[in-house]
């Protein structure tokens, strides 16, 4: 998918039932999230308005306040645009989460929450971003539910 905006590319990986933009390969024109935030169904369509958003898990303002800052321009952009921090979500459940971390908010989708933190750790280990003693509580709470929760990789 060279040559298309990280945007296309979450959607193209993340939706199923997809159709793209006649002439395109990157262009998804509709198809089906099944939102691992909520567990809702929702359908895609381009022109149907943004009903969909491309959330980063762990938020840029949480990243910016726990060492981005100090990052070159080029890491904030890979960071940015890493797929392993970008997940298709509803654009209501990802406007709540906002700048959240695991220490103020976890999916409402209680079976997500596991691979929700697995992916907040594996981010901030990639990337060395700090994590609060809150914020480790809370990723700890939640990994206890499931000890054998694997951390995704890029890819």
């Amino acid at each position: 998918m060279a040559g298309c905006i990280t945007r296309e590319r979450i959607l193209a990986r993340d939706l199923t039932e997809k159709t793209y933009v006649a002439g395109s390969m990157c262009r998804v024109q509709s198809g089906t999230l099944h939102d691992p935030y909520t567990g809702d169904t929702i359908k895609y369509v381009r022109s149907g308005g943004a009903s969909i958003d491309i959330d980063h898990v762990v938020a840029l303002a949480d990243a910016w306040q726990k060492g981005a800052q100090q990052w070159s321009a080029a890491k904030r952009k890979m960071f940015a645009n890493d797929p392993l921090d970008l997940l298709a979500v509803g654009a209501a459940v990802n406007r709540a989460k906002a700048d959240a971390d695991a220490a103020t908010w976890l999916p409402p989708n209680k079976s997500f929450r596991c691979d929700f933190v697995a992916r907040q750790i594996a981010v901030k280990h990639k990337y060395g971003i700090w994590v609060t003693a809150a914020e480790r509580d809370a990723m700890a709470r939640v990994l206890a539910k499931c000890p054998n929760q694997r951390l995704p990789v890029a890819g």
